[in-house]
């Protein structure tokens, strides 16, 4: 079962002011952090989606054999478009899609890893972590869905075929804040730089 990791950066950070992939945790980027640690799991491969200040952000990326930097050049569009930028690059023998975005940067390694193993165990269509009781990032999807998400249009969400496929979801409990805690603003990233320096 390979599963491909694509890691959403395309957005406007509007709210944030300047590239979220580009605020510090300690010594790195946050796309750098999340990078490494995607290359540190089971992904078969990485897609980065670039849009938004894709200059800035392209040179803090380390080359590695598993990744594809991609540019979603309708990145104004939202997610949606960025999702699907990605999907016209995945490896045609992919069988999973997990789909991260750059804001969810305390997530943890093990967590990632155990969401690629549940799936290529037990290969549900579309699987989601929570956090007590929370649902949270990132999903995988069965690449049997991939013509759906090619199919929506780019006004709508990505959760527009989760709902369709509710009862074909899997949730799985993980016991890492990381999968529900993202940031928009630069008062939110502060207060999860404060999580992070306080769970070391």
């Amino acid at each position: 079962m390979m599963v491909t990791g694509i890691l959403l950066s395309a957005g406007l950070s509007s709210r944030f002011g300047s590239p979220k992939a580009l605020a510090k945790l300690g010594q790195e980027t946050v796309i750098e952090r999340l990078e490494k640690l995607l290359l540190s799991t089971e992904t078969a491969e990485l897609i980065i989606v670039l849009g938004h200040g894709a200059e800035q952000i392209k040179p803090v990326l380390f080359k590695h054999k598993k990744v594809k930097i991609v540019y979603n050049k309708d990145y104004k569009l939202g997610q949606t478009s960025s999702l699907k930028t990605a999907l016209a690059h995945i490896a045609l023998d992919a069988n999973g899609i997990l789909l991260l975005p750059v804001d969810y940067p305390l997530i943890k390694q093990e967590t990632l890893q155990t969401l690629i193993g549940f799936f290529q165990k037990r290969n549900p269509l579309i699987l989601i972590p929570s956090y007590h009781g929370d649902k949270g990032h990132p999903p995988i999807f069965d690449i049997r869905l991939k013509k759906e998400f090619l199919d929506l249009d780019n006004a709508v969400g990505i959760n527009t075929v989760i709902h369709r496929h509710a009862a074909e979801t899997c949730v799985l409990p993980v016991e890492d804040e990381g999968v529900i805690r993202s940031f928009n603003t630069p008062e939110e990233f502060e207060k999860l730089k404060m999580k992070l320096s306080g769970s070391v």
